[in-house]
């Protein structure tokens, strides 16, 4: 049994696509981002980083001792290993996989994620900044759309490098990107938009999503980190 420690997020999605195309048996143990619940003494022995998506593994391939991580992309690669699926065992098709879940992980994620912070949450409107981040996102678009162009999915047959990139292009309007505009991404995108399992990890999101809150009071919860936050 999987324990998935998870909120509504496109990095929580990753997770939940994954367990339901692997039809591994999880039990999702919510942490409300929007309430604080990720400093939580009990979640940060597990999550140092104060970030979810973790999890703890009850049934490591080893018969040892639980098994917990955290990150995304480190939990997206041990389950393929765990269970075999949506990872290759061919050497250079494994590669290229590796490339694009570490290039969502390295770019698409965090330039997607500073556009959304100074497009909705920053207290000012920098108009460099906004600029910056929507025209990297849009570059980080087009490499992803020209990836497609002779291939159905990212890395060749469907896989994690998929399931990593995909919920970071559902929030494309808030990214202030057009789907027309790269033909390629937006064919990929429908196909894997149209999966049960994606169906499937979507549906159970609706349980838990943050209510709307003063922008003020989840700015400074979510981005007015730092050092003193972490040291004792």
């Amino acid at each position: 049994m999987i324990e998935l420690y998870y909120w509504a997020t496109p990095n929580g999605h990753k997770i939940t696509i994954f367990l339901e195309e692997a039809g591994l048996p999880y039990t999702i143990i919510p942490v409300n981002i929007a309430a604080g619940e990720q400093f939580k003494p009990e979640f940060l022995k597990i999550s140092p980083n104060n970030r979810m998506p973790a999890i703890v593994d009850h049934e490591p391939a080893d018969g040892g001792a639980p098994i917990s991580l955290f990150e995304s992309g480190a939990i997206l690669l041990y389950l393929a290993e765990k269970t075999g699926k949506l990872i290759p065992q061919d050497l250079r098709q494994r590669t290229q996989v590796l490339e694009w879940l570490f290039w969502q992980m390295a770019g698409l994620g965090p330039m997607a994620g500073q556009n959304h912070h100074f497009s909705t949450y920053a207290p000012e409107k920098i108009e460099y900044a906004i600029k910056r981040y929507v025209n990297e996102t849009g570059r980080l678009y087009a490499v992803l759309n020209k990836q497609l162009a002779d291939r159905e999915f990212v890395a060749g047959d469907y896989s994690i490098a998929d399931i990593a990139a995909y919920p970071w292009i559902v929030p494309h309007e808030i990214q202030s990107q057009n789907l027309e505009d790269f033909p390629h991404l937006k064919r990929w995108f429908e196909t894997i938009k149209a999966r049960p399992a994606t169906i499937r990890a979507y549906e159970k999101a609706e349980a838990f999503k943050t209510e709307a809150l003063d922008p003020d009071k989840l700015r400074d919860l979510l981005f007015n980190q730092s050092a003193k936050t972490i040291q004792p």
